[in-house]
């Protein structure tokens, strides 16, 4: 069996490729599959600080495989739909910060990755769109990582028309963080990486915690709640660590060398 998803680590980058031609890289059992393997073994290997989402390939990602979902006769557990939406959480909750670079046109499942991940790099030639109304299904599930993206107006919009939109007004609109000239793509993301690299691993996992699980309560509650935790970062290694270094005019441990 061809392998769909390459994964490679260097230098604390874990680069996850997806590489199905056949299909545009759709979300096929297979490839959901072993994206989620090389996310676990990303989490799971303590040199990984980054995790990098990418392609090969003209197409980002062409969303759900329809043709396995057309085999499964809308009755198998091997639908697509049934295990995408653990991979979206998996990549929500991972405690590695995740970088979707964009080359290439992302539709409708294909967005629901690339606004999962913490930050999305786009080029400006990769184009956008919510093509399900028109395939006479909902966008149902990438809708709990797509719309907290989007502006508000913006999601009823291209939700309901389908429309095709750019890189440049996919970053307009919240999808992606950047939209660069094609050629520029690499080292923005390269950009990204870098300035990841230099936040302490335990300190951006509480942080992704914090971003996706903010304390609920009254206002007292909530500034106990973010006091206590703070106490605790202030008090740890790695902070005790990072305060040593800003004194003393050096780099933290966690910091790779140049």
């Amino acid at each position: 069996m061809t392998e769909l998803v390459h994964s490679a680590v260097e230098h604390g980058v874990a680069t996850l490729t997806l590489d199905s031609p056949h299909n545009r890289n759709a979300l096929s059992p297979q490839l959901l599959a072993e994206l989620a393997a090389g996310l676990r073994a990303a989490v799971a290997d303590e040199q990984v600080r980054v995790v990098v989402l990418a392609s090969v390939g003209p197409v980002f990602c062409s969303g759900l495989d329809l043709k396995a979902t057309a085999a499964a006769d809308g009755a198998s557990t091997d639908l697509p739909v049934v295990a995408f939406p653990e991979l979206l959480s998996a990549i929500v909750e991972s405690p590695r910060p995740v970088i979707a670079r964009v080359a290439g046109p992302a539709r409708a499942g294909g967005i629901g990755l690339v606004a999962a991940c913490d930050v999305a790099v786009a080029a400006r030639s990769a184009t956008f769109a919510f093509t399900e109304v028109r395939l006479g299904v909902v966008p149902a599930v990438i809708s709990v990582t797509a719309l907290p993206r989007l502006l508000p107006r913006a999601g009823h919009e291209l939700f309901l028309t389908g429309e095709v939109f750019d890189g440049a007004r996919a970053a307009a609109v919240g999808l992606v963080n950047s939209a660069v000239p094609d050629e520029e793509l690499d080292a923005e993301v390269a950009r990204y990486v870098g300035m990841l690299t230099k936040g302490a691993p335990g300190a951006l996992a509480a942080t992704k915690r914090l971003l996706r699980e903010p304390p609920a309560g009254s206002l007292s509650d909530r500034f106990a709640a973010m006091a206590e935790l703070s106490a605790r970062h202030f008090a740890s290694e790695e902070g005790r660590e990072g305060i040593a270094a800003f004194a003393e005019k050096r780099r933290p441990t966690w910091v790779p060398a140049d």
